[in-house]
């Protein structure tokens, strides 16, 4: 990757620098149980804190995840989700529920049936600059940072101050929220990708083979899933020869290592940004078992997955 910054920088710190969010808030709701809202997929890239409560999480049909007090989930891409107090809770469409009960002056929406008590903080956000095509393609489609996480303590002042200021109805309160939202956003966003990008060679998005440019989209969204030559070149309606061919003209490497790069880069912004054991990470980078993995990341990365997440760790408290 090109030089570019001040001097000694590399292109992939150069890229970071300039990772700044812009944050639009769109409300602090109050739910009771049972609850639960649907959201269609949109271009705008979204964000849930839980602030008081509990909830699940499911995303494009996927087996929901359980969010709790101090967690913050976020959709890069936009993706269609489903939140609620239970996996089984009646599910309305938010502008369903928005057009019923109104938020308030205050930007505040209170839904329920009046049994336990969620808050959360919802809203979107872009980035001021785009990101290179090879740092987006890291992203994965959701989220979630836990209130357990390194991340999330180094960043635990910033949360009470937003607990703080969503217990009054002080004016000017959604510009605080939009404002910490960005800090979060930002830092979680640089943590993520500094550790993912570590593995050089991830080719861009684009492309000037619509094929292989579908076949890139599909990899991303699911690197997890168990792809192989075959099915990749009968997605993508090609031979294997011909898919291979084209691939590597594209990416400059063949289909499963390039699959494999992937995997473990998404895995390494895992390890930094949240608190995921390394079986679950290895489970989320299509590896059948934790050994497997661990072998695969130390030959990428040049040590275990255990150690890379503490010299990460160390490394945010030492530049705090």
């Amino acid at each position: 990757m090109e030089k570019i910054g001040p001097a000694g920088e590399d292109g992939l710190s150069s890229a970071l620098r300039e990772v700044n969010v812009r944050s639009v808030v769109y409300c602090l709701s109050d739910f009771s149980a049972p609850w639960g809202f649907s959201v269609e997929s949109s271009p705008a890239a979204k964000l849930h804190v839980v602030l008081r409560g509990a909830a699940y999480l499911a995303v494009g049909g996927t087996a929901p995840v359980s969010l709790r007090a101090g967690d913050l989930d976020l959709l890069p891409f936009g993706e269609g989700h489903v939140i609620a107090d239970q996996p089984e809770s009646p599910v309305r469409r938010l502008d369903a529920i928005l057009a019923e009960y109104p938020v308030d002056l205050a930007g505040r929406l209170a839904y329920g049936s009046g049994g336990s008590p969620t808050r959360l903080l919802c809203g979107g956000f872009e980035l001021l600059t785009a990101l290179p095509d090879e740092l987006a393609g890291i992203l994965p489609p959701v989220l979630v940072l836990d209130a357990d996480t390194g991340l999330a303590r180094w960043l635990e002042p910033l949360f009470a101050l937003l607990k703080e200021e969503t217990q009054v109805s002080s004016p000017g309160a959604s510009a605080i929220f939009a404002k910490l939202a960005d800090v979060f956003l930002t830092q979680v966003l640089r943590s993520y990708l500094a550790a993912a990008g570590g593995r050089p060679g991830l080719a861009p998005a684009a492309s000037a083979d619509p094929g292989i440019a579908r076949i890139l989209k599909l990899i991303r969204a699911q690197p997890e899933a168990q792809w192989t030559v075959g099915s990749l070149a009968r997605a993508a309606g090609m031979s294997r020869t011909s898919f291979n061919s084209r691939f590597r003209a594209v990416t400059g490497e063949p289909p499963m290592s390039y699959l494999t790069g992937l995997r473990l880069s998404r895995a390494a912004g895992y390890l930094s940004a949240t608190s995921n054991n390394v079986r679950h990470i290895a489970r989320l980078a299509g590896y059948d078992n934790e050994a497997s993995f661990s072998k695969a990341f130390r030959r990428a990365f040049g040590r275990p997955p255990g150690q890379y997440r503490h010299e990460q760790l160390t490394a945010r408290i030492l530049n705090r």
